[in-house]
């Protein structure tokens, strides 16, 4: 029989390694954990707070500006397999190819590689867990993680946040 005590140690070490691989989210936007784009980090799109809140769902803005994370299977993007492109849906600057998109079975659209020039990425240490936080190279929106666990030819898994993007068709 498991004392309390060890029950506890043991689901906080499960929800970390969940975490770890992209299966729980972050806190949102309400946790004192959670911040938003770096102090000393300058990027060519800006806009006030009170702009980004008129500019973006209280979803997006939660997962954009403050780090938060959309309930797996959520996402429409989950089921777009149309030819096109995924944009950030801040500064609709181009991030990902449809090409590139995989079905990853973790929630979240996934792709093994960005665009050219679209992504930049930082250490994210939250929850003692070391993992590559992605976002955009442009309006520095959080996009999601990239982890190493992905397919040929890159090897990489960038799970990104459906409402973090959206979607471009090449033909309409």
């Amino acid at each position: 029989m498991f004392s309390r005590r060890q029950f506890l140690i043991a689901g906080g070490g499960l929800g970390v390694a969940a975490l770890a691989i992209g299966i729980l989210p972050k806190f949102t936007a309400s946790s004192a954990l959670v911040s938003s784009a770096r102090a000393d980090e300058t990027f060519e799109v800006t806009h006030t707070d009170a702009e980004w809140r008129a500019m973006l769902s209280a979803e997006q803005y939660d997962i954009l500006r403050k780090e938060g994370t959309e309930r797996a299977y959520t996402s429409k993007l989950n089921d777009e397999h149309r030819e096109g492109t995924f944009a950030c849906a801040g500064c609709e600057l181009p991030l990902f190819s449809s090409s590139t998109k995989f079905d990853s079975r973790t929630g979240w659209p996934s792709f093994w590689a960005p665009l050219n020039n679209a992504v930049a990425t930082r250490e994210d240490r939250s929850f003692g867990v070391v993992r590559e936080e992605v976002h955009c190279r442009r309006c520095g929106g959080h996009l999601g993680h990239v982890f190493d666990d992905g397919p040929k030819p890159t090897g990489l898994r960038y799970c990104m946040n459906g409402l973090a993007m959206t979607f471009k068709p090449l033909s309409a």
